[in-house]
């Protein structure tokens, strides 16, 4: 009797396709995620990333990232600070070559494009 754990064409199937351009690509972002997720902002005990600040981010082939991002309030006191925040944390991502941060205000933020987690750090359940 085999033991062994049993694959299916179809599975074997997707494995291949996956090519190691696709598998760089997500590393790449799993990567920027992460380096996002050590962005805070210093009001609020909760990363940008699952507050839901993070709106969109494109990664070329060349690894240039471009990222939309928010902020809760317009007014938010590190409006300023903040992208810089978010570029320097991604460039140290190994295989991005430059970022680029928009501050974006459209459509506004809401507390409804908050993570599980963060609605935890918040306590807003």
């Amino acid at each position: 009797m085999n033991d062994a754990p049993h694959t299916s064409a179809a599975e074997t199937d997707a494995a291949s396709e996956r090519t190691p351009e696709a598998i760089e690509n997500e590393r790449l972002t799993n990567d920027i995620v992460k380096a996002l997720k050590t962005v805070y902002d210093p009001e609020i005990p909760a990363d940008i990333y699952e507050l839901g600040l993070i709106y969109r981010v494109d990664i070329s082939n060349e690894g240039l990232v471009e990222i939309d991002m928010t902020l809760t309030a317009p007014g938010c006191p590190v409006a300023g600070e903040m992208p810089q925040w978010v570029a320097n944390a991604v460039s140290a991502v190994p295989g991005v070559s430059d970022v680029k941060v928009n501050m974006v205000f459209e459509p506004p933020w809401d507390p409804s494009r908050m993570s599980d987690d963060a609605r935890l750090a918040l306590d807003m359940w």
